[in-house]
Parts: C-alpha cells; structure tokens; sequence
C-alpha cells in the first residue's frame, strides 16, 4: 500500500512505540553515560555515549538498542496495561473504540484459537491463487492481494499532486521484493549472497508449511527467487527515489496501458478499489514496463508460487507456532535478532499497525500534559526564528532566493502532540474470533480509506504518524512540522531539566524537521507543497555544491567490516541534522533560558547543548541490521548522525577545549 510515494522525512527511520512520560526530573548531568577516557574532540559519540554503550548491551529479542528503545520498553508497559484491561472489560460498548482494541488484543493472545484454525483463516485467499489459469486471473488476484495488505508485485496507493498540492492523485509504485533492497539481490557480496540462500531455502520451508512436498517447495523457492531477482535488477535503487522529479510520472490511462500492455488496467483499478480516474502517477516507469513483460513470459505455475509466498509472508506472525518460528528465522537472518519477543508485545506491535490512533486517543489521555506542549512551542518558535535570521544573513543567497526561502519558512504548520481530528474506526469490524481476520480486515479497511482520497481535496488534518511514536517528520507536500506527543519526554525533552539540554535534544530534532523543508529534496517544493523550482540558478548551483559536500563526507563512512554508507541516500537526513543542530544553537542563545544558564557538574551551559545532541543517538547495533539500514535507510547511522554533524560545527571546537581559530578538516557548509 502506497500513501504517498515521496514518504515524509523523519528523525528516525525504524520508529518505536513512544514512552511513558515520567515524572520530572531535577536538573542533572548523566555522568554514568560518559566516558571520559575519550577525547571528545576526537570521538564526541563515544565520549557523550560509551559509559552508556557498555550498560545497555542488545538484548537477545532485539536486533538494536538504544535511547528510542528504552522509551519504547517503558511505553509499551503502558499500552499493554490498556489493552489487556479492555480485553477484560466486559461492560465496554460493542463497536466501542476501546471494545476494538480489547477484542484484537484478546484474539492475538489466544494462542489455543490460534493454533486450531491452523491456515484455515487464509484458505479463500489461497484458493483464489490455486484457481488462477490465465493472465487475467493474475491482475485480479494481485488486485485483491494488495488490497488486504499483500505486497504483490507493485504497490498501488495515493498521494498529494506533486504539481497541485491541494489535490490527491493515484499511484503506482515498484514492489514486489520479500528481502529489504534489490541489493541483497544483485550485489556479489559474500554476507548478500549467503542472505539469499537462506532466503530461497526459507521460502521453501513456507510452502511446505503451506502443504507442498519437500522437492515442489524446492523447485517452487528457486522459480520465486529467480522472479524476484529479476523484479529487483528493474527497480529503481532507493537513493534515486529520493529525487521527486524520478518518480513524478503523471500518466493518461490509455498511456498506462502501452506502458504496461500486458495489465488490464480498468479490470485491475476496479477490482483493487480504486475510483475512476483520467490519470494515475507512474511512479517507476521501467519497472513497470519489466513487470509487464513478467506477466506475459512467466508460466503460472511460477506466478503461483510466488503469490502463496507472498500470502504467508504477511500473515505469518498471525498464523500457528510453526509459521511464526520460521518467519522469525528469516528476521534473524536479516537482523542478527537472538530471540523473539514475548507474544503480548508481538500483538501489541500489530495492534498498533490496525488501530495506532485508536491506542493514541487513549494514550494522550493520559501521557500528555498541556505545560510540556507550551513549553516545545516556545522551543520551536525559537529555532523557527533562528532559521529566519539565518536566511537573511546567508551572503550566498540572492534577493529573490532569500525573499521565496522566507516565504516558505512562514508558511510552514506546526503540529504538536496528536491530531485535532481523531481517525474514525467505527467502519472497521474487530471481534473476538480470528486474528489473521481481524489483520487482514485492518489492512483491508486502510487500503480502501487511502484510495478513497483519490481525486478529493487534501485532507490538511491528518496525521502521517500515530501520537505515540518517538519520531517526528516534515511533509514536503504539506510542508508542516509534525512532532507526535510520544518524542516530547526524556531524553529528548524534560520539563525539569536545564534549558540547554532541552535545546540539544529536542531543539536539534525541531531543527531537523525545519530543516527539511530546505534540504536537497524539501528545497524542491515551494511553500504550497508543490514541486516548483523557487531558486534563482546561481543560488542552486552553490547549494547543490554544499549537498555534495555533504554526500562525499557521508559515503567515506563505513559499517559492518567495510560496507560503505551511501551517501546520496543519506544526504536529506546528514542535512537536516546539521541545520537542526546549529538552529538549535543559535535559538538557545537566544531564549530566555540562555541568560539563566549555568554550569552545572563541570559542564558550561554550550557543553550541555551537545551532550543533549549526543544522548539522543546513543545505540548499539547488530552488524545485520547496520548492513539492512545502510542498504535502505536514508537515515545516516547513529553514529555518524553525531560525529558527521559535528565535523561541520564551528561552534563545538572551543566549546569541548579547542584552541581559538582551530581549523576544520572538510567542513560542509549548507546553511
């Protein structure tokens, strides 16, 4: 399913469930975090992080673990609560918000239910794959596949006009792939190649899940495999899709159907949902044309296969033991992840998916209190002001350039916490019986409410995040600010805490999203949220120029014994960082809170401003999931989300002890 082909950029990338908002602390320094046996102007992360580092080691149920997971740990305590207290409420009104929550949390815990029905709850769906013969029960097998959440083939959706923004268009997008990247496909990698081979070993023990004899599921495993490899080598890499002009394609239906002739379009539109429309966004258009040719050459048998494959892939963690130990193999694989997580925090995680603002409503209820909004919109206007004094000053920019960047700087929205429009769920049926229904129907129910925006006004009110998330993220296309109430708490924002902290942290992240707006992919939409160039060309050559500083510094980091960060991936993220840290700099010394600074356990107000930077960040990683997110993220790691941001800070030298006027090695500058 495809929202919005151009996702919002985002402070993290692999957001967790927010925390509980605790009780506020009195001022402190984490001296327990530190180690101080590193240079801090040598390796900033190790010294603000390594004492931390050595006290918090991954646990065997995760494949990271790090400031957002600890927050995550505590909040889904709180949620859990919630849920198991409304699955045992019986006075709750049936169709009740809180009824639905309780009812899909009590469903995915009775593992007895769960187990009896063994496949039985996916047998419609596979008897609709076993029944296809012709090309034509193909698209509308994928049609419907992709309707209850399948990631068959390609991925159909909506999303705001790039060229009017007020409005929403359809679209299609590349898809297809069970492995994270057409990387883990194509690269001769020894680590990529052995990932392959367990993946196509893995497949197979799924059909023999499914019911195939040992030798078929083999055969069918390498057809699969070889299927998918070819859908990989015709998708678009992902530092590509970061471009909005590569994947803006707006196309007629009659051009759609010579671009992808071997489609029945009209048959397929109306069978996936979706309304009339005279034009669609062909996102990807070469692999569109590849898929075509896949349908018309591949045999069925293949063709089969690969949809049962697909079936189970999504429904495996609703399915019996078997399903879910073999699913959690293949995470392993991926992630380096030792165990698995206990069943409550398993459907938890899936509740979430189905109802997220349902569980939101409740948690803002009782997790956000109005003084910490007041307090971070002092913070935000702080930097958004900082931003502001900023383009005026920058002695690159030309008048007209300057006069279009504050245009859009004042036209950015500012959301806080949660919605002021609560999503409604009262068409969505959840009960006590099947949990793979009660998924499937979710996935259903939001496929058809987000191809119901088609050819509709932009909905300005909704939120692309649930309230609980620890993230935040910037849209482009509404160019608003979203901060979700679940990052507003320690240690990214604490009520009780020195200002200078609050400004490292929280401060950086509001700068982050701001910054967005203004980074290589945000400076492509004007202030509307239209894709629309505003740059006088002489200003855009100086700023592409910083964005490749930017790239070069990024791709010279490496991961996992060796694997290169890609720096064209990360580069809107690395941009975002550094502008979100030095706005926040400027706002601090500039608010309120500044001239009441103090020192405080040996560290000058400017030296808390970093460590409340570099606390945010502190993680381990498991060397296979570094390998995944360097592959796809376009989020730099952690660790060089702080020591590349500080090699490009003038401000951080003399504040941790560098002589006056030491110069920088590299320095990028964008604004």
């Amino acid at each position: 399913m495809l929202s919005n082909i151009l996702r919002p950029t985002c402070v993290v990338a692999a957001v967790a469930l927010a925390a509980v908002a605790s009780a506020q602390s009195p001022p402190f320094v984490h001296a327990e975090w530190l180690d101080t046996s590193v240079d801090p102007l040598k390796d900033f992360y190790h010294y603000a992080n390594g004492g931390f580092l050595k006290a918090n080691p991954i646990p065997d149920a995760y494949s990271s673990w790090g400031q957002f997971a600890i927050l995550n740990e505590q909040n889904q305590a709180v949620i859990h609560d919630l849920l198991d207290a409304a699955a045992k409420d019986a006075t709750l009104a049936p169709g009740s918000e809180l009824r639905k929550l309780g009812d899909f949390y009590a469903s995915g815990m009775d593992e007895a239910a769960i187990e009896q029905a063994g496949i039985e709850p996916l047998r419609a769906e596979l008897n609709r794959i076993d029944a296809m013969r012709a090309r034509a029960d193909l698209g509308r097998t994928l049609a419907h596949l992709q309707s209850i959440g399948v990631n068959a083939g390609f991925g159909v959706g909506q999303m705001q006009d790039y060229g009017d923004s007020t409005q929403v268009v359809g679209v299609l997008g590349q898809g297809g792939l069970g492995l994270p990247d057409r990387d883990y496909y194509l690269k001769d990698d020894p680590k990529y190649a052995a990932t392959r081979k367990f993946y196509q070993q893995h497949i197979g023990r799924m059909l023999v899940l499914l019911g195939d004899k040992e030798g078929t599921a083999r055969r069918g495993a390498q057809a699969v495999l070889a299927l998918e490899t070819r859908l990989a080598r015709a998708s678009m890499p992902a530092e590509k899709k970061r471009d909005p002009h590569a994947i803006y394609h707006m196309t007629s239906m009659a051009d759609l159907a010579t671009a992808a002739p071997a489609i029945d379009w009209p048959v397929f539109l109306r069978t996936v949902g979706a309304p009339a429309m005279q034009r669609i966004n062909l996102a990807m258009p070469e692999f569109f044309a590849a898929f075509s040719k896949e349908v018309a050459g591949t045999k069925m048998p293949v063709w089969r296969d690969y949809l049962r494959w697909q079936l189970v892939h999504a429904f495996a963690p609703y399915l019996g033991r078997a399903f879910v130990d073999e699913n959690f193999r293949f995470a392993q694989q991926i992630s380096g992840t030792k165990e698995q997580l206990p069943r409550w925090r398993r459907v938890l995680a899936a509740e979430n998916a189905a109802l997220g603002f349902a569980i939101g409503h409740e948690y803002v209820k009782r997790r956000f209190p109005p003084e910490a909004k007041a307090q971070v919109l002092e913070i935000l206007r702080g930097v958004r002001a900082a931003l502001k004094d900023d383009i005026d000053q920058l002695a690159w920019m030309s008048p007209v350039t300057r006069t279009r960047a504050n245009e859009k700087l004042q036209l950015i929205e500012e959301r806080i916490g949660y919605p002021d429009v609560w999503r409604d769920y009262s068409a969505l049926r959840i009960d006590r019986g099947s949990y793979v229904r009660n998924a499937l129907r979710a996935n259903e129910f939001e496929h058809a409410r987000q191809l119901g925006k088609i050819g509709k006004p932009v909905n300005r009110d909704e939120w692309s995040m649930v309230p609980q998330l620890v993230n935040a993220y910037y849209s482009p296309s509404m160019n608003n600010i979203n901060f979700p109430a679940g990052i507003l708490q320690p240690p990214f924002f604490d009520l009780g805490r020195p200002a200078a902290y609050n400004y490292g942290a929280i401060g950086a992240v509001i700068g982050h999203e701001i910054t967005h707006g203004f980074d290589d992919q945000g400076s492509q939409f004007d202030g509307h949220g239209n894709l629309s160039n505003w740059w006088a060309p002489e200003d855009a050559a100086k700023f592409k120029a910083g964005v490749q500083c930017i790239a070069d510094q990024y791709s010279g980091y490496t991961v996992d014994s060796g694997l290169h960060v890609k720096g064209s991936l990360v580069t809107g993220e690395a941009i975002a960082d550094l502008g979100g840290l030095l706005l926040a700099w400027r706002a601090f010394h500039a608010s309120p809170g500044f001239g009441e600074a103090k020192s405080e356990g040996g560290f000058t107000p400017e030296q808390q401003f970093f460590m409340g930077f570099g606390w945010i960040w502190a993680q381990n990683v498991r060397p296979e999931q570094e390998r995944v997110w360097a592959t796809t993220d376009p989020h730099p790691p952690n660790t060089f989300r702080i020591l590349g941001t500080l090699a490009n800070v003038p401000q951080f030298l003399p504040t941790f002890g560098a002589p006056a006027g030491t110069p920088m090695a590299g320095q990028c500058v964008i604004w």
